[in-house]
This record gives C-alpha cells, sequence and structure tokens, in this order.
C-alpha cells in the first residue's frame, strides 16, 4: 500500500462517527420517494464474483422485520443496506461495500432523516437523544460508503435514523474505531475492497429508557480477499454495559473482543453460512483486544 493509498485509508478508519445532540436543535426531515429510487444498497459480489457474500439470514422470528411498504425487508442506501427490527426500532445489522481507491472526503451533513419507507413507529427518532448522556453512533461509519460519483449521496444516506444506535457519550471508542485500519493495514489489499457487517445485540434483560431498550453490546464482521487470494472473515462484539447501567453515572471501562463468527450468530439469530469457515479463530477461542497486535487475521 503507497504512502497515498495510507492517506486514504486513515481518512476512512478515523472512526466510527459519534453525534451528540442533548439540546433542541437537532434538524429532522423526511426525503421524497424519489431520493431512494435508484438505490441499490449493498453487493454480495463486490468483492470478486468468486466471493459473493449473501445477506444473513435470520434464525430468529422473521415476523419482527420491519417491513418496507413494498413488502421488502431491506432498505437499501447508497453502498450499504439495512433491515431493521419493528420491536427494537433498530437495525438487526448492516452491510457496507467500502472501496478505498475511490474514496471521496465529503463533508459531514447537520441533518438526520427518518425514512419514509418504513413506518415511522419502527425507527428511532430524536426524542430518543434529547437531553442525555445518549449519542447517535452510526452503524455504518460515515465515512464509509462514501467513494465514486456517489459519493455524496452516500454521505447523506448515513444520516438516517435507520443507522444508528444509542451509545452512551463516555463509551471510549478508539480499539474498537481502528479495528478496521489495523485489518486493511495488514492484508495488504491492493483492491483495498471490504464488506463490513455491523450491528447491536439484542437481550431480554436490556435496560428500557423512553421505551425503548438500549443495546450494551455492538458487533461487527469484516472480510476480505488477502494477498493470498483466500478469504478472510473476523468478528469483534464491543461491551458498553459498564456505561448504561445508570444514565446519569458511568463507571468500568468497555472492552472488545474478538470472537469467533459462530459466537455473533448465537447471540444474534443471525445465520452467516459458509462466511464462519474463514474465520482465523477456532469456534471455542476469544481474547479480549487491548492493542490492534492482538488482532488475528
Amino acid at each position: 500500500m503507497n504512502e497515498n493509498q495510507k492517506l486514504l485509508m486513515n481518512e476512512l478508519v478515523q472512526g466510527q462517527e459519534i453525534t451528540k445532540d442533548n439540546s433542541d436543535e437537532m434538524i429532522v426531515e423526511i426525503l421524497n420517494d424519489s431520493w431512494y429510487e435508484a438505490s441499490v444498497g449493498y453487493d454480495p459480489k463486490f468483492l470478486g464474483d468468486d466471493y459473493e457474500i449473501p445477506h444473513p439470514t435470520l434464525e430468529c422470528d422473521e415476523q419482527d422485520i420491519a417491513l418496507l411498504k413494498d413488502g421488502s425487508k431491506v432498505l437499501h442506501y447508497t453502498h450499504f443496506s439495512i433491515v431493521m427490527s419493528k420491536s427494537r426500532r433498530l437495525a438487526f445489522y448492516t452491510v457496507v461495500n467500502i472501496n478505498g481507491n475511490q474514496l471521496r472526503s465529503i463533508q459531514r451533513n447537520d441533518k438526520w432523516y427518518l425514512d419514509p419507507r418504513i413506518e415511522i413507529e419502527y425507527q428511532c427518532g430524536p426524542e430518543l437523544y434529547k437531553n442525555n448522556p445518549l449519542d447517535r453512533g452510526h452503524l455504518v461509519r460515515r465515512r464509509d460508503p462514501n467513494w465514486g460519483n456517489a459519493a455524496k449521496k452516500a454521505n447523506k444516506d448515513t444520516f438516517h435514523f435507520t443507522n444508528c444506535a444509542p451509545q452512551h457519550s463516555d463509551l471510549n471508542q478508539k480499539i474498537w474505531l481502528d479495528l478496521e485500519d489495523y485489518i486493511l493495514d495488514n492484508a495488504e489489499n491492493w483492491n483495498l475492497k471490504v464488506t463490513v457487517f455491523t450491528g447491536p445485540v439484542f437481550r431480554e434483560d436490556d435496560i428500557v429508557y423512553r421505551g425503548v431498550k438500549i443495546p450494551s453490546e455492538f458487533w461487527k464482521i469484516a472480510i476480505m480477499v488477502k494477498e493470498d487470494g483466500n478469504l478472510s472473515a473476523t468478528a469483534y462484539i464491543q461491551t458498553q454495559k459498564d456505561h448504561i447501567g445508570s444514565l446519569e453515572f458511568t463507571y468500568g471501562e468497555y472492552k472488545t473482543y474478538q470472537v469467533p463468527i459462530s459466537r455473533i450468530e448465537t447471540i444474534t439469530g443471525l445465520n452467516f453460512g459458509c462466511l464462519r469457515n474463514h474465520d482465523p479463530i477456532n469456534p471455542l477461542e476469544s481474547h479480549v483486544i487491548e492493542v490492534l497486535e492482538d488482532i488475528k487475521l
């Protein structure tokens, strides 16, 4: 990877942007249906025809998927897609195609959008985030889909409420945010193409705040084609349980773990199929990540 490419990738992976808003100044809009007409979303063959990565199947209650008004299950945006939970009003998962060779630096947006393609009642809107320590954490990070000629539209798409989840403002993001940077640098992947799945962990004992169960854990799976032509699929869990035990007081520290993909499947009810065959750690292994060199590819 040459220096220009490294600089570009560093711009990409500087971090999942956390949007703070504890006031009444949040600007919320609803875009016209025409905005979404050309959005094809995530491309399963993005890494190559020989490396198709399909959407996971949901092994729990499919009746909980928030259907679009046309009856379909997947919200397609620019270079990424989302499947929503009706009961939790948050994403089951997001998935994004990242093309480092075509990344564009786009100014952030100050508006947030409710998606008219699904019922508003299935989306956590601005009322959840006002006057409290909760931030809107992008699931698909703002910079990730901002590549190619559609970069500006992709940037705007990331500011949908469907693409965020409540995170405590004291949550230290550093290790979590540097994961993709480390993965890309060490893969020596000249094509610089990566597919990333991200989502919250839904648990029955999640605390309820303003009528919403607040996730205490998040997961991520990063997939790329390594220099030897083999797929690498690595999975991670981040917990913020210590931070959201109380929305007024925080204690302890977050931890990020590399875990088997099968572990993600168990706690989410998602089935990633043969993707688990490309996981470098065995089904019984997991370890905390304190520095990026702890990651096993």
